[in-house]
């Protein structure tokens, strides 16, 4: 593995020995549960899964018609249980000089809603829902040196369990800043008054919720204070310098029948000290709500800023649930085992309703949908350079089309409307992309840019494929590691016994990218199929 002391990685160790079990991941799901899961990647990361013992951080978005940005920092955590609850600060409290860290678009009513009613295939393949509401905690820091850092927990995964923040590790939450104590605070669900609550840890510099100190009053002996109860859009203060949002949402449990891991990293300070802005956002959700035998997963990386990757990533997921919902469209498709016409019919609705002038996006989507016979079935689209490959039986399927102008689809596309590049050209308008979303001023101005995505063929993974996954990244992967390099790392560290493998992986892809030192935002999300053939073992034993 390469040397990276000369990199600076946010939550992650110096020593290359650490890294591919630490990674700064977007949302995962094991094959055990399954989640919707949005990226409003903003200028930050975040993460959100099931937890693994082993440490690792992700960076998860999560979209229902809204988009959430999620981020897990996982690793085993000194095990205090917070049982006593102090009257809260109220959230009214705040004052304008912290409100205005508060990003647009992050209210109650913003934040999606997991699960859906229904029967059919994910469904009626016991993808159950088990009930109870499950709580999911997200943080992120909005202000002081640790800009853009998140993490996320979910009140039923209690390997993961209690967040602990620091300066430093062993802290599961690491926010540099020389105002934030090693162990800083700490938050953890109570149980049995179903509220999250933090815990002061005797900080040097204090704890501060919606500007109401929470810390002892005597920081001289560094006693821990009593719980308080922290609830949605909360501003936790560490120091004077350093803000955390604080996201909560519930939802029901579902259960996915493969495995999903998530993974993604802004690769911040990678140009000479320079922060990265994150622009990849990510979505997945299965089963789909209304439209249960099917799935979606995606990856938005923007460009220009963010705003265009949100409104992708809210948009196209939301078009492509809409059409599933008209049941002949739905049955057209398990019929053909062919979704081409519901993704095109999809990316064209997204892109007549944004209008961004001035920042667009690379949109890749894999579809997967269960036929009446148990079978799966993925099929994805894309604009940009994001990527996705299928792995069968050791047969790699590349399911997208590269759309970078130097790329030989683009030039004989340029070609073929009479207007080629010039030799040596490698941006047109300043872009590297020839199709994306939004950006309509530079279509605007020249007719050579398109949002016409390619479709790939469907992929049938059946019950008798082995080594059967999916992985999609975006160009931060793919800019250093190959696509038959990433296959064969998952080949070489996938294991079949492993309840967290797809987690696990998802991680250890984004570590190699981190130590080959990708300076791209990056995003990773992996699908364990062969998972789903013991699932339904289970099912059916």
């Amino acid at each position: 593995m390469a040397e990276t002391d000369d990199i600076e990685r946010p939550f992650f160790s110096e020593t290359s020995a650490d890294v591919s079990g630490q990674s700064y991941d977007l949302a995962k799901v094991s094959d055990q549960e399954s989640s919707i899961q949005i990226d409003e990647n903003i200028t930050s990361q975040t993460t959100y899964g099931v937890a693994s013992n082993e440490r690792f951080q992700t960076d998860c978005y999560v979209n229902q018609g809204d988009s959430l940005i999620l981020d897990v920092v996982s690793e085993t955590a000194d095990s205090q249980q917070v049982s006593q609850t102090l009257k809260r600060a109220s959230v009214s409290s705040r004052p304008v000089e912290e409100a205005k860290h508060v990003r647009k678009g992050y209210t109650a009513s913003d934040l999606p809603s997991f699960g859906g009613k229904g029967r059919a295939h994910f469904s009626a393949i016991k993808a159950k829902s088990v009930g109870a509401l499950r709580s999911s905690l997200n943080l992120e820091v909005i202000a002081g040196p640790a800009y853009g850092v998140c993490c996320s927990r979910l009140s039923t995964n209690t390997s993961m369990l209690p967040v602990i923040i620091g300066r430093v590790l062993p802290s599961n939450f690491v926010v540099k800043d020389s105002e934030v104590s090693g162990k800083h605070a700490l938050i953890n669900w109570n149980v049995n008054k179903s509220k999250w609550e933090i815990v002061d840890m005797g900080s040097l510099n204090g704890t501060f919720l919606n500007s109401r100190a929470i810390h002892h009053q005597d920081s001289n002996f560094r006693h821990w204070s009593d719980p308080i109860e922290i609830r949605n859009g909360d501003i936790i203060t560490l120091g004077t310098s350093s803000k955390i949002l604080v996201h909560i949402s519930q939802h029901a449990e579902h259960r996915t029948p493969f495995g999903v891991g998530v993974a993604s990293d802004p690769m911040a300070m990678r140009r000479g000290g320079k922060q990265l802005p994150m622009e990849d956002m990510c979505y997945y959700q299965c089963p789909l709500p209304d439209v249960e035998q099917f799935g979606l997963f995606g990856i938005f990386d923007g460009h220009g800023g963010a705003a265009a990757a949100e409104t992708a990533c809210k948009m196209l997921p939301q078009n492509i649930a809409d059409i599933l919902s008209k049941t002949e469209k739905r049955e057209k498709v398990v019929a053909l085992c062919n979704a081409s016409d519901v993704l095109r019919e999809a990316f064209h609705l997204t892109e007549a309703a944004m209008n961004h002038q001035y920042e667009g996006c690379t949109a890749t989507v894999l579809l997967v949908w269960i036929d009446h016979h148990e079978e799966l079935f993925a099929q994805c689209a894309n604009v940009g350079d994001s990527a996705c490959v299928v792995n069968v039986s050791g047969k790699q399927i590349t399911m997208t089309e590269d759309h970078r102008i130097i790329g030989v689809t683009e030039r004989a596309r340029f070609s073929k409307m009479g207007m080629p590049l010039k030799d040596g050209e490698a941006r047109v308008g300043g872009i590297n992309l020839g199709r994306m979303l939004g950006d309509k001023f530079l279509k605007e101005q020249d007719s050579r840019f398109s949002a016409e995505p390619y479709v790939s063929q469907a992929v049938h993974v059946s019950k008798s494929c082995r080594e059967a996954f999916a992985l999609l990244a975006s160009d931060g992967l793919w800019d250093v590691i190959s696509i038959k390099k990433a296959v064969q790392l998952i080949v070489q560290k996938k294991d079949a016994h492993d309840a967290n493998s797809a987690v696990r992986l998802a991680n250890y892809v984004l570590g190699e990218a981190r130590n080959l030192r990708t300076k791209d935002n990056t995003t990773i999300i992996f699908l364990d199929f062969d998972s789903m053939r013991t699932n339904l073992c289970n099912i059916h034993s």
